[in-house]
């Protein structure tokens, strides 16, 4: 198959996609997209919301409707690296075996990551880094694809480990999560309080989601377009000669070279989910807030006059 067919065939089957996680998830259109987006560029993503906003359910349907594995880990204070990753135990004749942990899946909900200690959360940093895990010297590869969606509470703060910036890095995008409309609620409300049960149909195997991700890989980007995704993660470091006076006056810390690089992945999968055979600025304008929304460290002056992330991230367009 060409790539140009190829990529008519993802834009047929990512509508269809949609379709299947509408019958469950009502709206949130744009949370559904950017999880895609993550999903199809080989990233991982970080869902900010209260709770009760159907994260969990959210992800349950995606990776049903995609055909993979999935499993919830609930973090806690006292949970330890090898609850996720698996331990060795004696079987009985005496021998070691390794019993896996759940994170041998495809995709992986981290539910409530800030809530567990940073020993738990390098666990599953390596995890999403390397897609292998090292228990008692032996390396691990974890099947592909494996995708991370981390879940953080924003209210609640007492007892809380919240990421190192580093490790946030690792990210690719920081989906924020807000209430539903009054229709979107109503709907949810009578489907969820009646007896009928949707049922959502896989429609991808993993060979094929990873053949899309090095589709996505191949899809060819002209300089002007890299040059621009350059400059605008440029822009965001208060010390550099590009930046604007908002910049230097509200952020302590600007993205790095990881948020230029999936900048262009995630650019080349929007172009790709719209039939485009490559990505424009519009691609990349389309990506940015998700993409540096947790890569820029506003500083306390933001903080007191009540400036958003996303309020400084627009104004580098």
């Amino acid at each position: 198959m060409s790539d140009v067919t190829a990529i008519q065939n993802l834009v047929q089957k990512t509508n269809e996609l949609k379709k299947e996680i509408s019958k469950i998830i009502v709206g949130q259109d744009v949370v559904v997209d950017q999880i895609l987006l993550s999903i199809f560029s080989g990233g991982h993503a970080l869902l900010v919301g209260v709770p009760g906003l159907a994260k969990t359910l959210m992800v349950n349907t995606i990776a049903q409707a995609l055909g993979l594995d999935f499993k919830r880990i609930q973090f806690t204070p006292d949970l330890m690296p090898s609850d996720i990753l698996g331990s060795e135990i004696l079987d009985e004749n005496r021998q070691f075996k390794f019993i896996k942990g759940p994170i041998f899946s495809n995709i992986i909900l981290a539910d409530e990551i800030n809530r567990t200690p940073p020993k738990t959360q390098a666990a599953l940093l390596e995890a999403m880094q390397e897609r292998a895990v090292t228990i008692a010297g032996h390396n691990y590869k974890l099947d592909l694809p494996y995708f991370v969606l981390a879940t953080q509470n924003p209210i609640e703060q007492e007892g809380t480990y919240p990421l190192p910036e580093a490790q946030l890095d690792r990210f690719m995008f920081s989906i924020k999560l807000d209430y539903p409309s009054f229709a979107e609620e109503v709907q949810v409300v009578k489907s969820t309080t009646s007896d009928t049960k949707e049922t959502v149909n896989p429609l991808f195997s993993a060979q094929e989601i990873i053949d899309f991700q090095h589709l996505i890989r191949r899809i060819p980007v002209a300089d002007n377009v890299i040059e621009y995704a350059v400059t605008l993660v440029s822009k965001t470091r208060p010390d550099n000669a590009l930046s604007n006076d908002f910049i230097k006056n509200y952020i302590d810390w600007g993205a790095g070279p990881r948020a230029s690089q999936n900048l262009i992945l995630a650019a080349k999968a929007n172009a790709a989910f719209n039939g485009k055979f490559s990505p424009d600025i519009e691609d990349v304008k389309a990506v940015a807030i998700g993409i540096l929304r947790h890569r820029v460290v506003k500083n306390y002056k933001a903080d007191a006059e009540g400036i958003t992330i996303e309020k400084i991230i627009a104004s580098l367009f």
